[in-house]
């Protein structure tokens, strides 16, 4: 079973402050180990303010590398684009100096374009310094979402990315072509954060915890993998 370190705060302000601050220590460390730091971002409401935050801080940013734990294969100005979310939020200000490398291409398919992503993210460190997960109610993590076409090579593949169709974006009317991360690029990082908010969220986190089905729950596949480290960010 993954290392769990469970941190509750009583706010989202509180939980905002002490993710900016653990950041901004792990990519300080990172560039001072290694010459270079790499932070892997998801999209959201809860790590927005900590992005803000953090591009609001005086850096070492050009020895910074930035990439996304997944992306919807849509056009990288489209408004459910992850890259405009990132580009608005963390990349502003002194984190404009960032290097932020993209995860979506020019292929007309997420599977298209699976070679040239998984090039781009080659040339990032790893481990990763730290990697941004949030999670579904429906138990998903980045995109890999429960009994979606392409969740089992999600889950066993050595590659760091693959597509992934969501299958349950005719009740959500969201993008089902999307890139992610895989388990495998998961665990090679030195810190998974998991950001969640609310009592119901909690609720099928702890469900996640208690183990059964991976192909239900994905997320039960990060909380059982023998190394990866998590903490684990909630607050109501």
């Amino acid at each position: 079973m993954a290392t769990i370190v469970e941190k509750f705060f009583d706010s989202k302000d509180a939980l905002t402050a002490e993710l900016s601050a653990t950041l901004e220590q792990s990519l300080i460390s990172g560039i001072e180990a290694d010459g270079r730091a790499v932070l892997m971002v998801s999209g959201g409401s809860s790590p927005a303010p900590a992005y803000k935050h953090l591009s609001n801080l005086a850096l070492d940013w050009k020895n910074i590398d930035v990439a996304m734990v997944d992306e919807r294969w849509v056009d990288t100005e489209h408004d459910k684009s992850n890259e405009v979310f990132i580009k608005s939020t963390l990349l502003q200000n002194h984190g404009a100096a960032a290097n932020f490398v993209t995860m979506k291409n020019s292929a007309v398919t997420a599977e298209q374009g699976i070679a040239k992503c998984e090039a781009a993210y080659q040339q990032l460190k790893r481990p990763f310094d730290v990697t941004i997960l949030g999670m579904g109610p429906d138990g998903h993590t980045a995109s890999l979402f429960p009994h979606a076409d392409g969740l089992q090579n999600g889950l066993e593949t050595p590659q760091l990315v693959c597509a992934i169709n969501a299958i349950k974006s005719d009740v959500t009317g969201d993008i089902t072509q999307r890139m992610t991360l895989t388990l495998s690029a998961i665990a090679q990082s030195k810190v998974v954060k998991l950001l969640i908010s609310g009592e119901e969220k909690l609720a099928v986190y702890k469900a996640a915890k208690a183990g059964g089905d991976v192909n239900d729950m994905p997320l039960r596949a990060i909380l059982n993998h023998p190394t990866i480290n998590i903490e684990v960010y909630w607050a109501p």
